[in-house]
């Protein structure tokens, strides 16, 4: 069963130090007793906070008392050279460009936080696994990796190295409980693998002055019935799909599509349905935040957490109708209401598409691009740089059940292995926390736009930026977001698994193969590969235990997932307007208080 991490000894153990910490820091300054090298990184302390970090939830006073902490703890490893890795977010290049060099100052630890692409970061935490070898000193790695995490035993345990080795160097106002995805990191013995340093979600883009036209407004509900506006089931998104691209056509002559994505034969398209499309459609069970038993890959467990099976005949439902039908979907769309050359494109090169003014609505559109979407020289900003276009929930499909997870979440967070040297390990894990930390985080957040923490989130700051993100900020003051999440900790070899999903699935987007001999290969392959890891005795923990296969049936016809085909796979379309969803998430946003 998937369980919540417990926080309740952390979190006295971290405001008991907190209190140790202020008072001996209160006794210290009190006295005048500084050293010269107190008195020199506090004179950094200050300088830092002035020039790089002037918003934060903390007061100036308590920002320079978390940095002179960081410079304290920091003395063991004074001189120290560490590299650490991520990926090419707009986020991560803020903590390298500025973070970095703020904490080699600050600590004296040289600190060089490289950049690579995202396939290169999971290649590698894959190498350092399994040979041993010490390659970077700490990833930032997405928590889709949580299962791999749990098993391999070679992945440090944050909880207990909070308790343990690293008890003098975790700092005491890292405030566990601000974390809003820490629980995607957690495994479900309640411990935590991965610290969340940035995070975005998978949601609904539309363009809000075309939805409010009145004469397109009227022009919809003449052919449809109903009012356009935000669809809240995947009929209406094909109807609004038709309605710009076929009734539609052009607006201010320029031709207009009424959906985008892509379709070419890479890396990128696993991501584009291994991140929830299949779990969006309503193909998994109940439960956040990965549903359970059967997760948003399609993969069942047994109450002690084993894999038993993808397949639909071993209980699984990477292969069942629901995901048949969602995989016809993103087949149909792309060829009937996208530009054409979106089936060559990749992820990266589809993404910034939206931003040129043609598009009217994407149903799988992530949060990282918002930074792009608000330059005011794209054509989707207007004169005063104001927002053309809104984010919303995605729609869900036909076999979706109230108590499921919604979307995809990406969740980089903090990583690190037994394989690494502990000094290193242990100086690498005070510049993750500086990273994280309430001094760094809100700053970092209003450059790269991908939160972390709650106090964040709330603060005036964010309030203030609110009308130029099109409803970010909205979204991640609901308690809703909770429903996006990553892939869970059912997977138990990602970066062995992952490349199953585009190998499989390219084929049917290009229509080589039908959606369900796509699907039935996929699952078959994932139920291989983990009766082989299995077989080759690889894991720790948590190791799968294939069901034997027996008739589909047998599955279909049970309670939950695998769910049986429905009659009517596109029910009456719904909408709700734009006004009304942001008056209810802002109704649902006082979760802080």
């Amino acid at each position: 069963m998937q369980k919540h991490y417990n926080k309740s000894s952390l979190t006295e153990f971290k405001l008991t130090r907190f209190k140790l910490t202020t008072l001996a820091a209160g006794l210290l300054l009190a006295s005048g007793t500084l050293s010269a090298q107190e008195q020199d990184a506090r004179a950094i302390a200050e300088r830092l906070v002035d020039e790089h970090f002037q918003n934060s939830t903390l007061s100036r006073d308590e920002q320079i008392e978390e940095l002179m902490w960081f410079a304290k703890a920091a003395e063991p490893f004074r001189g120290m050279d560490i590299q650490t890795v991520a990926e090419g977010l707009t986020t991560h290049v803020y903590e390298s460009e500025v973070l970095a060099e703020a904490f080699s100052e600050l600590t004296g630890i040289n600190v060089t936080h490289n950049i690579i692409g995202e396939g290169d970061v999971v290649d590698t935490m894959q190498n350092q696994m399994q040979s041993g070898n010490s390659i970077y000193d700490g990833f930032v790695n997405d928590t889709d990796s949580i299962g791999t995490h749990i098993r391999y035993g070679t992945t440090i345990n944050l909880s207990e190295a909070m308790e343990n080795e690293w008890a003098d160097y975790t700092l005491p106002t890292l405030d566990l409980d601000d974390f809003i995805g820490l629980q995607y990191g957690t495994g479900p013995d309640g411990s935590i693998y991965q610290l969340p340093t940035q995070q975005f979600a998978n949601l609904y883009w539309f363009r809000h002055d075309w939805f409010t036209d009145p004469d397109l407004m009227a022009q919809f509900k003449e052919i449809y019935g109903y009012e356009l506006g935000v669809p809240t089931n995947w009929t209406a998104y094909e109807d609004i799909a038709e309605f710009f691209t076929e009734h539609v056509g052009e607006i201010d002559g320029t031709k207009i599509y009424g959906h985008m994505d892509y379709g070419r034969r890479d890396p990128s398209l696993g991501w584009r349905f291994h991140d929830s499309w299949l779990s969006m459609a309503g193909m998994g069970s109940k439960g956040v935040p990965f549903g359970n038993p059967v997760d948003d890959w399609g993969i069942r467990v047994n109450e002690d957490s084993q894999p038993v099976g993808a397949s639909v005949s071993r209980g699984g439902a990477t292969n069942s109708p629901a995901s048949v039908f969602a995989m016809q979907k993103a087949v149909d769309w792309l060829r009937d209401y996208a530009p054409e050359e979106a089936q060559g494109m990749t992820f990266g090169e589809a993404g910034p598409v939206p931003a040129q003014g043609h598009i009217a609505q994407q149903i799988f559109w992530y949060t990282a691009f918002t930074a792009d979407m608000t330059d005011p020289s794209v054509a989707v900003t207007d004169d005063k740089g104001n927002p053309l276009w809104r984010m919303a929930p995605s729609p869900t499909g036909p076999y979706w059940e109230e108590g499921m997870k919604v979307g995809y979440q990406d969740v980089g967070a903090w990583t690190f292995f037994d394989s690494t040297p502990e000094d290193r390990r242990t100086a690498a894990w005070l510049f993750a926390q500086f990273t994280v930390a309430k001094t760094t985080s809100l700053e970092k957040l209003m450059h790269g736009l991908t939160p972390i923490r709650e106090s964040d989130i709330f603060s005036e700051q964010m309030t203030e930026m609110a009308p130029k993100l099109g409803g970010l900020v909205e979204f991640y003051r609901s308690p809703n977001e909770s429903n996006w999440t990553p892939t869970g900790t059912n997977v138990p070899d990602y970066p062995r698994m992952a490349p199953l999903w585009w190998q499989n699935l390219a084929p049917v987007m290009s229509g080589e193969v039908t959606p369900q001999e796509g699907l039935d290969k996929l699952a078959a392959d994932l139920d291989s590969t983990m009766n082989r890891l299995a077989r080759a005795n690889v894991f720790d923990s948590y190791a799968p235990v294939l069901n034997e296969e027996q008739d589909p049936q047998v599955w279909l016809d049970q309670e939950g997932a695998p769910k049986a085909k429905l009659d009517n796979e596109m029910p009456q379309g719904t909408t709700v307007p734009y006004d009304e969803m942001m008056e209810a998430w802002m109704a649902a946003g006082t979760r802080q208080e």
